[in-house]
């Protein structure tokens, strides 16, 4: 029997057991509508409140700052253009990174006039480009990931944030690749999350606005969180995804630790025994948990299959895929390699022995596939 080793921790994480002892508990005590005034709604609200209190604590805002929604990518797409849309008198343009999510790009592109800024070989944004383009007038906001969700690659939040505080732009942070995994430097104006990334349920989004930020939702303004989440919120789910976070944090700098070890020595391995692959990302300033690299000659998709067929879960965003016939506008914007590219990425319940199982195996899975092909 195949033994199954889950490397794709970026896309999901399995969930914690913190969350699941907790979401169990509250489908039995949180199912009543907090904006009622009964018992049951008293202790829905009471629940709602404790949830939020704890997610805004680690992301670093007050409760009344964050808000739930229904995915990461449903708050990208209701807090980017409601901070966009309270600044209309100053202008509609939006500067953003070429590899930002393209829950972002849509977002952007929809919201206003989105103003592109490049970036280096390794995913990091020209800085001096970011600068100018938050400079011009007509700005409504900055957008720009805490690290990118493909390479790795850290951003420079800090700088930019002290960029956009002297030029009076919003800075919009996506920070779903980062938190529970790494440090998303303050300094933002608003910050996007998604639960199941760090080993909480999936459907639970956070939108964290800080005071002074003014919002203008696209949709009718109603009583569940300030309009920018309509309908009822789906409480047991929200205080699994504060117990998973709160679990997660609490063993961060363990667990990020050994993974930044285990892809280091990835890096190494794989760029030795795999000829024509080139590693991409920031192999120093990046996340602990995530690796990226491309092969020559082999189609991504392939390789993935392969994998998945030894036992490895990993992800690709390689060119030609299946659905879009599309290389990854990230790679792509790096200018490197768009084809046999996968991504790796580390989870909390990851094991030495599979790292090594699949650094050992992947030289022979690639050989087979340019042979496959002919090369």
């Amino acid at each position: 029997m195949i033994q199954r080793a889950y490397l794709d921790a970026a896309s999901a994480e399995p969930l914690h057991p913190a969350a699941r002892e907790v979401l169990l508990s509250a489908l039995d005590s949180g199912w009543a509508d907090p904006a009622r005034l009964h018992h049951e709604g008293r202790t829905a609200r009471l629940l709602l409140d404790n949830a939020r209190a704890v997610l805004a604590d680690a992301v670093g805002v007050r409760p009344d700052e964050l808000y739930l929604t229904a995915s990461g990518t449903a708050a990208i797409h209701s807090g980017l253009p409601a901070v966009a849309a309270a600044r209309h008198r100053v202008g509609s343009t939006i500067v953003h990174s070429a590899v930002e999510h393209s829950a972002v790009l849509h977002a952007a592109a929809a919201a206003g006039t989105a103003n592109e800024v490049g970036v280096d070989s390794s995913g990091r944004i020209d800085t001096d480009l970011f600068l100018a383009e938050v400079k011009q007038p007509g700005v409504a906001l900055a957008a720009l990931q805490s690290a990118n969700h493909e390479v790795g690659t850290r951003q420079p939040i800090a700088w930019a944030a002290e960029v956009c505080a002297e030029a009076g732009v919003p800075l919009f942070v996506d920070g779903a690749a980062s938190l529970g995994h790494d440090v998303v430097p303050a300094g933002w104006s608003a910050l996007t999350a998604s639960a199941h990334k760090w080993g909480g349920p999936a459907g639970v989004g956070l939108l964290a606005v800080r005071k002074g930020t003014r919002l203008v939702p696209a949709w009718p303004v109603d009583e569940r969180e300030d309009g920018l989440s309509p309908g009822h919120p789906n409480i047991p789910s929200a205080l699994a995804a504060a117990a998973a976070l709160q679990a997660r944090l609490a063993e961060a700098d363990e667990l990020d630790k050994q993974h930044r070890a285990w892809i280091d020595e990835l890096r190494q391995r794989v760029a030795a025994g795999v000829p024509d692959v080139e590693v991409v990302g920031d192999p120093d300033d990046r996340l602990p948990h995530v690796l990226t690299f491309s092969c020559l000659y082999v189609d991504g998709e392939a390789l993935v299959t392969a994998l998945d067929a030894e036992g490895f879960s990993v992800s690709s965003g390689s060119a030609c895929t299946a659905s879009t016939l599309r290389p990854s506008h990230v790679l792509a914007a790096m200018g490197v390699l768009t084809h046999g590219n996968v991504r790796v990425s580390l989870g909390r319940t990851t094991a030495y022995e599979e790292v090594d199982r699949f650094v050992t195996l992947l030289p022979r899975l690639v050989q087979r596939i340019r042979a496959e092909v002919g090369m």
